[in-house]
């Protein structure tokens, strides 16, 4: 059987049946140091697609590194089928500060496709178009709530297109959810280039957490396997397939309190539920938080001061049981 060909990132090659660790540069500090952008390929020796994995795309989500580290310690090139591209950090500027923007307070999910001379985040996103996702078929982009929020382990995607929602059931998260398209996101960008995209939230920013990277690793390889990149594991007998949600919203405080919520991320809800309440600072309660709908709890917020027509909790509707049109994911 003729080897494959070397595949070509940056300015190196990389063999069939090997790894290799490329930097991509970026720019270059005030201080004359410079930034890249770390990249992993595992290059297999048989045929197979280009998947592309990334986190960090907000500095502040760390959660999807982890989820990459604990994958590609699984993998071998020598027995891998197809091409893996591995991108832990995109934003690198913001992950070294903790920050989910970068240094021009631009954010990086709102700057794809790029150009080669615009910002610093366009740049950026047109390097990692330029060298990772024109080389790819299939894209998983990791991330986390944003500030002071939690998600449960879940699927952001295009269902109705059938090879995007092939993929998202075989990461086997417990919820996947249609979500639009947004201007100058990855995902878009991605999608109008040719590939299919999963976008996986799950958990805290600036912390690991043993469920959604256990989820992650999972699912990340799920998919692969679904693609015949690795062979399949056996099916665990108690994993419930995925609940298919085409809508959500969240429910937001009414009033001005310290919260005490009484729900938990994945339960379900009744339209009318009692979430939880606002007190003042001796305790008082000033006003109850309820459900607006029928749904799974699939994100919540951790600030427990809060003003009103902040974002509560984050409830989504299962398919067939009344969606409801509009959703307000958050940013």
């Amino acid at each position: 059987m003729a080897l494959r060909e070397s595949f070509a990132i940056g300015n190196v090659r990389v063999r069939a049946g090997s790894t290799k660790e490329v930097e991509l540069p970026i720019t270059r500090l005030v201080t004359g140091g410079d930034v890249s952008l770390p990249v992993r390929v595992v290059h297999g020796r048989e045929d197979g697609p280009t998947i592309w994995v990334n986190a960090a795309i907000h500095g502040d989500e760390v959660m999807g590194v982890e989820v990459i580290r604990q994958a590609l310690a699984t993998l071998s090139a020598r027995t891998f089928r197809g091409t893996l591209v591995a991108v832990p950090v995109v934003n690198v500027l913001g992950f070294m500060t903790g920050d989910r923007y970068l240094p021009d307070r631009r954010d990086l999910n709102r700057s794809f496709p790029g150009s080669a001379r615009g910002s610093l985040a366009s740049r950026i996103a047109h390097l990692f178009m330029a060298e990772v996702v024109s080389k790819c078929d299939v894209g998983i982009d990791l991330h986390t709530a944003a500030d002071r929020r939690t998600n449960l382990p879940q699927i952001r995607a295009d269902l109705d297109d059938p090879r995007t929602r092939a993929l998202a059931e075989a990461f086997g998260a417990p919820v996947m959810l249609h979500a639009r398209l947004r201007d100058g996101s990855l995902r878009q960008a991605g999608r109008d280039h040719g590939a299919a995209v999963l976008l996986y939230e799950a958990g805290e920013a600036l912390r690991f957490e043993e469920e959604p990277i256990a989820v992650g690793v999972a699912g990340v390889r799920r998919v692969l396997a679904s693609l015949g990149m690795i062979d399949a594991e056996p099916a665990a007998a108690d994993r419930p397939p995925p609940v298919e949600c085409r809508s959500s919203a969240w429910v937001r405080a009414r009033g001005t309190g310290i919260l005490h919520l009484e729900v938990h991320l994945g339960e379900y809800v009744e339209e009318g539920r009692r979430l939880g309440g606002l007190s003042d600072t001796f305790g008082r309660r000033v006003r109850l938080v309820h459900a607006d709908r029928s749904g799974i709890v699939i994100g919540l917020t951790r600030a427990p001061i809060v003003n009103a027509g902040d974002a509560l909790v984050h409830i989504a509707t299962p398919a067939g049981s009344g969606d409801r049109p509009g959703s307000d994911q958050p940013a």
